[in-house]
């Protein structure tokens, strides 16, 4: 059995800076539809070329649709007996409207410290880190303890049914082998203040996801001129169903991975947090930022995003539409559907237009020991902490498969900078200092994984 080689970071950290931004320059804006989504092809070609330069094989798959790359290379570990470890990132980013941003979100710049542009924290920050170190692992000769299996994805940003969705149902070939994976929105640092005055820089570990589900509404009633007394009014019917939902405080409820990460930023901070109290939402702002995402993993979430009706001013439409981004808790399935049907009436339908599920795994075992060993190798005053993530990510797709996911793509932030504001934000932004600790963590964490 050949030993694990301990390489230099010198090359993956002195290219993942004009790794990240070059990736940021393939403006890979994911509309939603097919018709006007670019850019995926040519960034994985570009992705595909950088890992052959490096010596590997790799395998491009357009999932279905034409221009949606996804990119997969394997570097063989030295233990063919465990289960292999895949790293996973999209390529595509939301759009962006340049005239809002201070430089333009497909600059890739570099400047002030940070790398600038869309993409730069979700996620094509993790996507050139994965590649500076692939690339290093391969040209160094590097064998890691397990094999590790590269995938540089399409579509997450529409819930992965061109990517990862797409690939579990039709490659499943792809994903052999592979017992865990890692992926987006984790590792980042939150500063907790200490009573001593000092400050304790925990890590969120993604554990957890709520479901997402997108919800088209539908009301219909008889069509008539606008002049008349209508008592059936489908647009009527639709608003008041809409505004009952959008304004309807589900109950609370503290997962697992909830209630460990409020545990421990009790343990570090000396802040209370009681679940039980009606001023939950205020406890948590003593966070700052972050209480964002914590607070909204408290609940479900139904938060109308689309309104359709009618063609003309003086025409009562026979068919009004609405439609619903809905998060719900692990384990809330079933009593949200229910809820949601009471709350709309029997007078408006519901259908499903994307549905996937939530997902909890436990904060435990061989590869969260490796997590927050390379944290404290790199940031002694560092502790990993279990969260949930509000949000999907593509862990939703593999989780299918029985592979247990995380979110771990590790970032040292500075205390003031409001991080989660830039997901999907204007100014989109990373620091330069932030990728290349990520990357010498994320290369200590692979070494020993």
């Amino acid at each position: 059995m050949s030993e694990t080689v301990e390489p230099s970071t010198s090359r993956a950290v002195s290219e993942v800076v004009d790794l990240v931004s070059t990736l940021i320059r393939f403006d890979t804006s994911n509309t939603g539809e097919l018709e006007t989504t670019k850019g995926e092809r040519e960034c994985a070609q570009w992705v595909a070329d950088q890992l052959q330069q490096a010596g590997y094989v790799t395998e491009y798959v357009e999932s279905g649709a034409p221009g949606r790359g996804n990119v997969f290379a394997r570097l063989k570990g030295a233990d063919s007996s465990r289960g292999a470890l895949m790293m996973h990132g999209h390529l595509d980013v939301v759009p962006a409207e340049a005239a809002d941003w201070s430089v333009h979100p497909f600059s890739g710049a570099v400047r002030d410290g940070y790398v600038w542009g869309r993409g730069a924290v979700d996620m094509k920050d993790m996507v050139g880190m994965m590649l500076a170190i692939a690339r290093q692992f391969k040209m160094a000769g590097t064998v890691p303890p397990r094999d590790i299996v590269w995938a540089f994805l399409a579509d997450e940003e529409n819930g992965g049914k061109w990517g990862s969705q797409w690939l579990v149902r039709n490659r499943p070939d792809l994903f052999d082998g592979v017992t865990e994976a890692v992926g987006e929105v984790g590792g980042f640092s939150l500063t907790v203040p200490r009573a001593d005055g000092t400050d304790r820089r925990l890590y969120l570990v993604e554990t957890a996801e709520k479901g997402l589900g997108w919800m088209r509404l539908r009301a219909k009633a008889r069509a008539g001129h606008g002049s008349f007394l209508h008592e059936d009014n489908a647009v009527t019917i639709l608003a008041q169903a809409v505004a009952r939902l959008g304004t309807h405080t589900f109950p609370l409820v503290v997962s697992d991975s909830v209630a460990e990460f409020l545990a421990a930023v009790a343990e570090e901070s000396g802040l209370e947090f009681d679940p039980a109290s009606p001023d939950i939402e205020g406890q948590l702002a003593k966070l700052g930022t972050i209480s964002r995402i914590i607070g909204a993993t408290l609940r479900d979430t139904a938060n109308p995003t689309m309104l359709r009706a009618g063609y003309k001013a003086n025409v009562i439409p026979q068919t009004a539409e609405a439609v619903v981004d809905c998060r719900v808790v692990p384990g809330r399935q079933a009593e949200f559907e229910r809820e949601v049907d009471a709350l709309i009436g029997p007078d408006v339908e519901r259908e499903w237009i994307t549905k996937l599920d939530s997902y909890e795994t436990t904060f435990d075992g061989h590869l969260v020991d490796a997590m927050n060993a390379a944290i404290v190798a790199h940031d002694p005053n560092g502790r990993t902490v279990p969260y949930m993530l509000s949000g999907g990510t593509d862990a939703k797709a593999f989780a299918t498969l029985g592979i247990r996911c995380f979110g771990f793509a590790p970032l040292q932030l500075p205390p003031e900078l409001d991080f989660t504001a830039l997901f999907h934000g204007v100014d989109e932004r990373v620091p330069v200092e932030s990728l290349e600790f990520g990357t010498r963590v994320l290369e200590h964490f692979l070494l020993h994984s």
